[in-house]
């Protein structure tokens, strides 16, 4: 839990007390009577002091940090879909149809209100897809503003004029052919970068489409466990851990926060004893 959180600040804004508090204080000033407003800001330190302290209030109040942050986490990857092109919202959103396809044909051919685990892992699939496209788009984008040759003639024509340079020249010269062979370095990085994506986004997209189909024509619950979840949820955490290393190609990946990023893995392991 975000060792931020303040339980005494939460504790104070608490609707149910912020009413008692405000009940009992305009009542003591209605009356003029000090010890019973007293008595009121007595009563409310007791609370602020007591509360917080509770285990079980401090479960409370993380679980509802944790929806907060859910829903700020859904709110900013919608934001980001609005800025796809056509195409690529049309694939976000035939992926998320299809997810819910999976849901809904499983709840429905196996009469169970409880899908396993592997079913609910395909909400942080879509997720990391969404995730993973928008990087995949700024790579592209940025991509598009430059090329390797330029670069390379760029170094060549740097190193040329290192032959003929004075001293002074030299070290001004050194130092940019040190930032060319970065950049260099770095275009190579994000090249590879687009090509794993590529092949990620289309796993993700061809392991719905599968499990999709097994859903549809299974014989039983256990068709399912069949499949090779470990393999996509091991890939797809594999890419993020990549991505995070390079993550200054292409500034900061928001969306890949460790911190903020729910567990693929929803105990599956688990369930399945």
């Amino acid at each position: 839990m975000d060792q931020r959180v303040n339980y005494y600040w939460e504790a104070v804004k608490e609707p149910l007390n912020l009413v008692m508090l405000g009940v009992g204080t305009a009542a003591a000033l209605y009356s003029q009577n000090a010890l019973a407003l007293l008595a009121v800001l007595g009563l409310e330190s007791a609370y602020v002091i007591s509360a917080p302290a509770s285990s079980l209030y401090r479960r409370i109040v993380e679980r509802r940090q944790l929806k907060r942050q859910v829903e700020e986490r859904r709110k900013a990857r919608e934001e980001v879909i609005r800025t796809f092109d056509p195409r690529e919202r049309e694939a976000v959103e035939y992926l998320r149809w299809l997810k819910n396809q999976i849901y809904s044909n499983y709840t429905k051919f196996t009469r169970s209100r409880n899908p396993p685990a592997e079913i609910r892992t395909h909400e942080a699939m879509w997720e990391r897809f969404v995730d993973f496209l928008d990087i995949y788009r700024r790579c592209k984008i940025h991509l598009r503003s430059f090329t390797r040759q330029t670069i390379e003639n760029q170094i060549a024509q740097a190193e040329r004029a290192l032959e003929t340079s004075d001293d002074k020249a030299r070290k001004i010269i050194e130092g940019n052919l040190q930032i060319l062979r970065g950049r260099l370095g770095e275009y190579d990085g994000i090249q590879r970068a687009v090509k794993m994506l590529e092949a990620q986004l289309q796993s993700i997209e061809n392991f719905f489409g599968l499990v999709n189909d097994k859903v549809v024509t299974m014989s039983s619950v256990e068709s399912i466990a069949s499949l090779d979840f470990d393999s996509i949820l091991s890939s797809i955490e594999m890419t993020r851990s990549i991505l995070e290393e390079t993550a200054p190609i292409m500034s900061t990946l928001e969306t890949l926060q460790a911190e903020e990023a729910p567990p693929l893995r929803p105990q599956m392991s688990t369930e399945r004893r």
